[in-house]
């Protein structure tokens, strides 16, 4: 039985690695971030008298390779939030790779109990997630155009207006294309994925949750295997309330919390106004809230709440929505 631990913190950048071994004293490493070097320098430094706590940053696709390789290597892997990394490191001063090494390191050795081992993506989940965000970045690139388009009519040139406006035109016309297709892509990998394909179906009956808002849970929950309870979703996605009271002098109403997926975010609360409009269980209990007096922000977080619990209720007991209300 391993009874003696390591604690390694990595710092990703593009292109290097810079790596601290936290046992007995401190070791510090830089090495290439590719697949050969990783593998080259984990194989050497895992020793079986050792468990292992590996932890990195979640900063995007530099950490991609890590994400593939550890998890398959005797050791304990973690990829955390970059801000509950700085919130947990108190009033620090300066910083350079080395540094933030040592910090992680530190970090997974002292938070290491709480935190959740990093679940491996399925490489339909990470195709998704590629796709989801290259049709952002181009629904980012339209908006912009459409912004540009309505500024033109303040100049005085009616020919220079006209020629802008065509061309802006023509590349808002490419991205829609664009969006299109990104779109198709999403609904064949979903179709072509049975687990996949069922998850989808669950989530779009339950009322509010259209398809954008399902392929973003599919991603951001890594198929529900990352986040596995719904007051979890909720903290993520910052429509949790939490109380905010000290002694006898503080007594604040419970909020949201500003730390969260604003994204999701704003997906669950266009999911919360579709829900209302429409006749379900959940437009019922908004209106009797209303009437009764409650704030009406107040509610529809509750209303976006009640989506997350309704999703997780679903996939447990691997059923689709009934609306209980006699539509005839």
């Amino acid at each position: 039985m391993k009874t003696n631990s390591k604690f390694i913190g990595i710092d990703v950048s593009k292109k290097t690695l810079d790596i601290c071994i936290l046992s007995d004293q401190k070791e510090f490493f830089k090495i290439d971030n590719n697949l050969e070097s990783i593998d080259q320098f984990f194989t050497k430094n895992l020793s079986k008298d050792f468990v292992h706590y590996v932890c990195i940053e979640n900063t995007g696709k530099y950490g991609w390779t890590l994400m593939e390789l550890l998890p398959e290597l005797d050791c304990l892997f973690y990829v955390v939030n970059p801000l509950h990394l700085k919130k947990s490191m108190g009033l620090v001063r300066g910083k350079n790779d080395k540094i933030d090494a040592l910090r992680i390191a530190k970090f997974i050795k002292s938070n290491h109990i709480e935190i959740a081992f990093f679940i491996t993506q399925r490489s339909q989940i990470k195709e998704l997630q590629i796709l989801l965000t290259e049709r952002k970045h181009r629904i980012k690139q339209r908006k912009s155009l459409i912004i540009k388009n309505k500024e033109y009519l303040f100049l005085s040139d009616q020919k220079l207006i006209k020629n802008l406006t065509h061309k802006n035109n023509k590349l808002i016309k490419e991205l829609d294309k664009q969006i299109k297709e990104f779109e198709k892509s999403i609904q064949e990998i979903i179709k072509q994925d049975q687990k996949l394909s069922n998850l989808h179906k669950q989530l779009i009956s339950t009322p509010g949750v259209g398809k954008i808002l399902a392929w973003n849970l599919l991603v951001k929950t890594n198929e529900f295997k990352t986040i596995t309870e719904p007051r979890k979703l909720a903290c993520y996605a910052g429509v949790a309330p939490f109380e905010n009271i000290s002694g006898t002098s503080i007594f604040r109403k419970p909020r949201v919390s500003c730390f969260a997926d604003k994204e999701l975010k704003r997906l669950l609360h266009l999911g919360a106004m579709s829900a209302i409009r429409l006749k379900n269980d959940l437009s019922v209990y908004y209106h009797r809230k209303v009437e009764e007096g409650k704030n009406k922000m107040s509610v529809l977080n509750a209303v976006r709440n009640k989506i997350i619990h309704i999703i997780f209720a679903l996939i447990k007991n691997q059923t689709f929505y009934q609306n209980r209300l006699d539509l005839s």
